[in-house]
């Protein structure tokens, strides 16, 4: 038993003292073997171990990234897979899953985007990365999916999530991630996704908590529901595009007040 539970734990072991993510890579097969550069190979026994312990971790500390990465990735096959399908129905989408673009203080031409006019799509995500002091670099790496173009879908969710911030104009306080949670969980349909939108609120006052319940979740679980997949949009090609003609364009509704959290 002791053995068992020695190999299932090896994965853990292994993300210690790992580079991190090649972001300007796109993400294919690897000639090592691997099914892609930062591939961690799986059994169904580690993966459940992996997604219990990242769950504890992540709903203990919703700010440990890595956590949150690892829950996704271990419980999040079959939604990736619906996913994957709705990116290769969409002209859009297939051609993201064809040439594998990666978002990334590497691939991203600051100064072209700090060149757009103002209200364009590239230049607000700027500004969001900016004011909020975030990077896109810190997106962990995909390890654990056992799928090379399901390990690029949910790449590709990762990089895009500030894009949704920036879409559905949230802070990155607690308050606006638990709103874009509850969007991306009706999106996605990420088991991860699902649990961050239902446990989040659970470290809100009762003020912030009341807006959320009778107003920000109502708006996000709507416009969630009528926007089409967002990991459909190749928004490398859509900077200039006004950020009020792309949220008219899915849909998106002006966002609601959002109260200090």
């Amino acid at each position: 038993m002791t053995m068992l539970l020695q190999g299932a734990l090896r994965p853990l072991r292994l993300l210690q003292g790992l580079p991190g993510p090649a972001a300007g890579v796109p993400l294919r097969a690897a000639s090592t073997g691997l099914l892609y550069p930062e591939h961690i190979p799986t059994s169904l026994l580690q993966k459940a171990l992996l997604a219990a312990g990242s769950a504890g971790m992540a709903l203990y500390n919703p700010y440990r990234h890595d956590m949150v990465a690892v829950l996704g990735e271990t419980t999040g096959c079959r939604a990736l897979e619906v996913l994957r399908d709705k990116m290769k129905g969409d002209p859009e989408g297939a051609q993201i899953l064809q040439e594998r673009p990666r978002i990334s203080l590497s691939t991203l031409d600051l100064g072209k985007l700090q060149s757009l006019p103002g209200g364009s799509l590239g230049r607000e995500y700027l500004h969001f990365l900016d004011v909020n002091r975030v990077s896109p670099d810190t997106r962990a790496p995909t390890r654990f999916v056992d799928d090379e173009e399901l390990a690029y879908v949910i790449q590709r969710y990762r990089e895009v999530h500030d894009m949704l911030h920036t879409l559905l104009g949230m802070p990155t306080n607690i308050l606006g991630e638990i709103v874009v949670k509850w969007f991306e969980a009706v999106q996605t349909g990420l088991p991860m996704c699902i649990l961050g939108a239902l446990f989040g609120p659970i470290r809100l006052s009762a003020q912030p908590l009341r807006v959320l319940v009778s107003d920000l979740i109502p708006w996000a679980v709507q416009n969630g529901r009528r926007a089409p997949c967002v990991l459909n949009l190749y928004y490398e090609r859509r900077w200039e595009q006004p950020l009020t003609s792309l949220r008219e364009e899915l849909g998106i509704t002006d966002p609601p007040c959002i109260p200090r959290a």
